[in-house]
């Protein structure tokens, strides 16, 4: 009998756009609860480790953000499994470089190099719009921001 959240999730059942080869191991790292969903995310460590190479290991990817140096929409994440997702600018402070994650032709997360004036800003795709409490008008976009 399984009691709350699953917190596992085996390497074949992984979304097929982290591109994760079959014989590396059994796992894969399960995305935290967070703005985007399971399948539509890229977790900070597959970013770090298998798309920039910035480091080899699993440790080594904690290492990096222990060390307080990834932002992700300016906001420091230490979470290793924090699911990035699309339109989210991921900063590194140490090498002064911004990225955009975008999908490419076949659905893949593409890593698109950007400037640092346009890592300021977001873009969002808005999901749902309505009027609260004495009419004042809201918007909630992709990424679960109410503004």
């Amino acid at each position: 009998m399984v009691r709350g959240p699953k917190k596992h999730l085996k390497r074949l059942n992984a979304p097929r756009h982290w591109m994760l080869d079959k014989l590396t191991g059994v796992y894969a790292p399960r995305p935290s609860a967070g703005p985007h969903k399971l399948r539509e995310c890229l977790p900070l460590i597959i970013f770090l480790r298998n798309r920039l190479r910035y480091a080899l290991t699993y440790t080594e990817a904690k290492k990096i953000t222990y060390q307080r140096l990834v932002k992700v929409d300016g906001k420091v994440r230490t979470d290793i499994r924090f699911p990035a997702g699309l339109m989210d600018v991921v900063s590194l402070e140490k090498t002064g470089e911004h990225f955009r994650m975008i999908y490419d032709v076949k659905g893949r997360y593409a890593i698109h190099r950007i400037t640092g004036e346009e890592a300021r800003m977001k873009l969002c795709a808005v999901r749902k719009q309505g009027v609260g409490a004495k009419g004042i008008p809201y918007l909630v976009t992709h990424d679960g921001r109410t503004i």
